[in-house]
């Protein structure tokens, strides 16, 4: 399931959300400059589980910085395009019902709460986790608890054909989690020296999310319409 759009709308400009769709596409764009050192790169500002709590001489900020650096870099082009996609739909109604200052605050302890959740896991991995996914999973929990009735405009191919159906939110991310929980089941029988997406952040995000939504959000708002490394 592809989401192109949804039928709420936010009613205020989406000032940080799409901030942070720009820094993520910068800073893809700058990785993508770096050729062949972007791996360098990636091992430097990913976040490493089995480097946090290592008992080597690191620097607390070595080990600390990652947990914020990690959400700003992607590991691919169908990766930054997929969370920009999903963070663009979603964010802006997330970012008018808690305000800027709020929703900033909320979507980065999403993507902390994401990568703890991750790397409990996955203790012992020394594969960087990169991507914003956790923090944009965390935007989803924060979706369904205020817009379950909204319309969200799906792409879903079957086989040599393409639908296009209005999908109610609740049910979207309902199934997206549903996914994103039985792929997290299948992921812990794997080795910690091999990558893969980080459904555990997924998770951890969005539940995160679907937590703090409520204490995040500022006074009731109008809405119009119908109701080889570790990447999330």
């Amino acid at each position: 399931m592809i989401p192109l759009r949804d039928t709420t709308k936010s009613g205020a400009f989406p000032f940080v959300n799409l901030t942070l769709i720009t820094i993520n596409i910068l800073v893809f764009l700058y990785e993508f400059s770096l050729g062949e050192n972007i791996h360098n790169f990636i091992f430097e500002y990913g976040l490493i589980p089995a480097k946090v709590f290592s008992s080597a001489n690191i620097d607390l900020g070595e080990r600390l910085f990652p947990f914020i650096s990690s959400m700003f870099i992607h590991a691919g082009w169908m990766h930054i395009i997929g969370n920009a996609l999903f963070l663009f739909i979603f964010g802006d109604n997330v970012e008018a019902r808690m305000g800027h200052f709020k929703y900033l605050i909320f979507y980065i302890v999403c993507g902390l709460a994401a990568a703890f959740f991750q790397i409990i896991t996955s203790l012992d991995s020394v594969i960087p986790m990169v991507g914003a996914s956790g923090a944009i999973s965390g935007v989803l929990g924060a979706y369904i608890s205020f817009f379950p009735k909204s319309k969200i405009l799906t792409l879903i191919p079957i086989f040599f054909f393409i639908r296009l159906i209005h999908i109610p939110a609740a049910i979207f991310i309902f199934v997206w989690f549903i996914i994103q929980f039985i792929s997290g089941i299948g992921s812990l029988g794997m080795t910690q020296d091999t990558g893969g997406v980080a459904f555990w952040a997924h998770i951890g995000g969005f539940v995160a999310g679907l937590i703090l939504a409520r204490f995040f959000q500022k006074g009731r708002l109008r809405v119009v319409g119908d109701g080889g490394r570790y990447y999330h």
